[in-house]
């Protein structure tokens, strides 16, 4: 059997997705276009109303390009609102987020797909680790994606996550470290640890748990494998885990911490528990740690209720801060949330006009990083083809030619794009 595995959104569903095309080859199944699979799985997002829109248009073409294929409609969207994906064309079944990873054994039967399989209820037996993993390079992956922890409790005013993923629950610190055992032992040199609300780790395990025990007991775990610390919102950075990075070579020197806003009324109206003055401090102390570190951040532009004083707070704060690169996300209605009640909408235009003013200052960030770096020696790993580095602070650069993917590498950066290997 052929399948095709399409995913929108976090990291989160990127690991959702490996872990579905792990469990889909350990039971035959061979990887294909969607235009050619017999089985084709969209994991779908719905942080932004674009988000919804995208995962039905691509339901859509794959419907007309490939009549005969099963879709099988996943994730968060198909988790809000599943009706609405029910009712395309050529889709079998929608499967809610907490049955994304169990169906998978329900649908193949000893010879593979079973006629009708996919329209029968998901099976709720057996989330745990795979078999055997998928090597590097499969599907164009170096780093195994890893989600350590699902769900959020949080409250974000903006956010309909917590009702799609449900409450926080975390893996088993022990199952997680044999998880990274059997990554590593595939090839793997670079894990990234993921989750809904990565900074709750463990609060709901028995004994209770947290994120900087995780890491330390990943730091012990044998193998040659280092780690990427994904998306942490910032109260959960703790200066325990920026010690960590600092001082062990086996976690890269790169924070992804969203900020949302630089007004301090935006994040009270966000429902966002910190300041911008707890956020600067965080990461004018990362910097002084680690001066070479990559923090990325996100920001939400057009809340509403947003005024010119407020968004002006944030052309005060960013140009000149320690952030490396934005990510920019318009404000985008969703139903049950918060938010969505709320009066003084700010209209389109403005909201595009203050978009493209922060993606202006990203860009500049980010080209003030990379210049720094001109002449340094970074450790990285190989991609593609081998003539492309990710360094540990998620710079991607160009080699000449002569290795091959998933090698550990220094390069001295030439340019703000370009590298050479180094001794």
């Amino acid at each position: 059997m052929k399948y095709s595995i399409i995913t929108f959104g976090c990291r989160v569903n990127q690991a959702d997705s490996l872990r579905l095309e792990e469990d889909l080859r350990a039971r035959g199944a061979t990887e294909s276009a969607s235009s050619e699979a017999d089985l084709v799985i969209v994991n779908t997002c719905s942080v932004t109303a674009s988000a919804d829109q995208g995962a039905r248009q691509t339901i859509r073409r794959i419907a007309r390009e490939n009549p005969r294929a099963q879709i099988i409609a996943t994730g968060c969207y198909a988790t809000r609102c599943p009706d609405d994906l029910a009712s395309l064309p050529g889709v079998a079944r929608v499967v809610p987020n907490d049955d994304k990873l169990k169906f998978v054994g329900r649908v193949f039967g000893p010879g593979g797909l079973r006629a009708g399989a996919v329209r029968t209820t998901a099976n709720r037996d057996g989330d745990g680790p795979c078999g055997a993993p998928i090597e590097p390079g499969v599907a164009g992956r170096t780093a195994f994606t890893l989600r350590v922890q699902t769900g959020c409790e949080e409250r974000c005013a903006y956010c309909i996550i917590p009702s799609t993923r449900g409450a926080s629950r975390s893996a088993p610190l022990e199952s997680l470290a044999r998880e990274v055992e059997r990554i590593a032992s595939a090839g793997f040199k670079e894990i990234v640890l993921t989750g809904v609300h990565l900074g709750s780790y463990g609060g709901d395990l028995s004994p209770a748990s947290s994120l900087i025990d995780l890491l330390l007991a990943l730091e012990r775990v044998r193998g040659d494998v280092q780690f990427r610390i994904s998306s942490l919102e910032p109260m959960d950075c703790t200066p325990e885990i920026v010690d960590l990075v600092a001082e062990s070579d086996r976690f890269l020197p790169h924070f992804h911490l969203p900020l949302q806003h630089a007004s301090d009324r935006m994040l009270r109206a966000m429902r966002r528990p910190y300041t911008l003055d707890d956020y600067r401090r965080l990461v004018d102390s990362i910097q002084l740690r680690l001066p070479h570190a990559s923090i990325g951040s996100d920001m939400i532009v057009g809340f509403p209720g947003e005024t010119d004083d407020d968004f002006a707070a944030n052309l005060a704060y960013l140009p000149a801060s320690p952030l490396t690169h934005l990510h920019v996300f318009p404000y985008s209605d969703r139903p049950g949330t918060e938010a969505s009640a709320m009066t003084r909408k700010v209209s389109g235009s403005v909201v595009r006009d203050r978009g493209a003013r922060l993606r202006e200052i990203g860009s500049a960030l980010t080209r003030r990083f990379r210049d720094a770096q001109i002449g340094s020696v970074r450790p990285g790993l190989t991609l593609d083809d081998g003539t492309l580095v990710v360094t540990d602070n998620y710079l991607k650069v160009r080699i000449p030619a002569g290795l091959s993917r998933n090698e550990r590498v220094n390069v001295r950066l030439l340019s703000r794009d370009a590298a050479v290997l180094a001794g």
